[in-house]
């Protein structure tokens, strides 16, 4: 089955202990806990009501997940790329498809990050391919870059560094 090209769900239930059964429109069907999430963002925390949680509701045609009380919405790729991490097989998988949802960067922007193809990133993203270690070292570099840390090769010129700003 070949991956969306953007995930948009066809079907979604919550369950207990803050858990959603996620369906999407090419037909897989994935877990997602939330539980963390909910309790560590207070943006998320009104959800922590069974009764609030159990009322999630698909919106906005299958693009999102709704809670119409506290007026709370997660859209269908942040939900994707949240379960393909917790569901991943792998240490690799889960910090780049992680770093991916944490970034929010498209395929392009990934590949030119990342020093791969957007191909490649797409393969990877979409679960088709395993994750090197490699790659998954290479997401954690960017991050320490990000963090303003200062690494030999950059003090020589070997590498430009994009900070995000």
């Amino acid at each position: 089955m070949l991956p969306m090209k953007r995930p948009r769900l066809s079907a979604v239930k919550a369950l207990p202990g803050y858990a959603l059964a996620l369906t999407f429109i090419d037909g897989q069907e994935l877990l997602l806990d939330l539980s963390s999430d909910i309790k560590g963002r207070e943006a998320l925390q009104p959800l922590l009501d069974s009764n609030v949680f159990a009322s999630a509701m698909l919106a906005d045609d299958g693009w999102c997940v709704e809670w119409l009380e506290p007026d709370i919405q997660i859209g269908a790729d942040t939900l994707y790329l949240d379960a393909l991490a917790q569901n991943a097989s792998d240490e690799n998988t889960r910090i780049f498809i992680d770093w991916r949802a944490r970034t929010g960067f498209s395929l392009n922007q990934a590949a030119e990050a990342l020093g791969v193809s957007a191909r490649s990133i797409s393969r990877y993203s979409s679960g088709r391919d395993v994750v090197p270690r490699s790659l998954a070292l290479a997401c954690l570099g960017w991050d320490s870059l990000q963090q303003n840390s200062k690494l030999a090769a950059e003090d020589v010129g070997r590498y430009v560094v994009k900070r995000k700003p």
